[in-house]
């Protein structure tokens, strides 16, 4: 899987729950903008950060490498 279609997952999720990246970035911890680079493909989430994003999501870091 690629940095951009981790991303597109990780806002495709978000955006389903009604979160924004604004609330997202607040409870894992992460700055706001980094959410956003995460979402559009250009970083790449540490694995921790992997897993806080997904139990924001209430999904499995997996889940989110699958959608």
């Amino acid at each position: 899987m690629t940095k951009k279609e981790l991303g597109k997952n990780i806002k495709k999720a978000r955006e389903e729950k009604g979160i924004t990246q604004e609330e997202l970035a607040e409870k894992v911890g992460a700055h706001v903008s980094y959410i956003s680079r995460i979402e559009r493909g250009i970083a790449n989430p540490a694995h921790d950060l992997l897993e806080s994003i997904g139990k924001i999501l209430k999904m499995k870091p997996s889940d989110l490498l699958s959608l």
